[in-house]
C-alpha cells in the first residue's frame, strides 16, 4: 500500500479542482448549435421556440445557462445545444429566487 504524502494530496486535488471547473466551462462553450424543433429530444420534450405560457419560458427555467441578456442560450436538458430563451418544454422547471 503506497500512502500520499501532503504536497501530492494537494496537487491531486487541486488538479481535480481545476480540471471540473474548467470541465464546465468547456460544456458551456461548446454548445454552439442551435437546437431544431426536428431533434428528437426536442420532439419528445414538446420544445418549442416560442412559449405559448406566459410565465414558464426557457428564460426562466432552472436548467438554462449562460448569462442573461443573450437571445439563446445553453441548456442542460439538450447538451450541446442552444435554446431561445423564449422557448419552452415539457421539461420546464421554474428557477428559484
Amino acid at each position: 500500500m503506497s500512502s500520499v504524502n501532503r504536497r501530492d494530496f494537494l496537487r491531486m486535488t487541486g488538479t481535480t479542482l481545476i480540471g471540473m471547473t474548467l470541465g464546465g466551462v468547456a460544456l458551456r462553450a461548446n454548445a454552439q448549435e442551435v437546437l431544431s424543433a426536428d431533434d428528437p429530444t426536442a420532439k419528445a420534450l414538446n420544445y418549442t421556440a416560442n412559449s405559448t405560457k406566459p410565465d414558464a419560458k426557457c428564460g426562466n427555467c432552472m436548467y438554462i445557462q449562460g448569462s442573461d441578456g443573450k437571445q439563446q442560450r445553453p441548456c442542460a436538458i439538450f447538451p450541446g445545444k442552444l435554446v431561445d430563451v423564449e422557448g419552452w418544454c415539457s421539461a420546464w422547471v421554474k428557477r428559484p429566487g
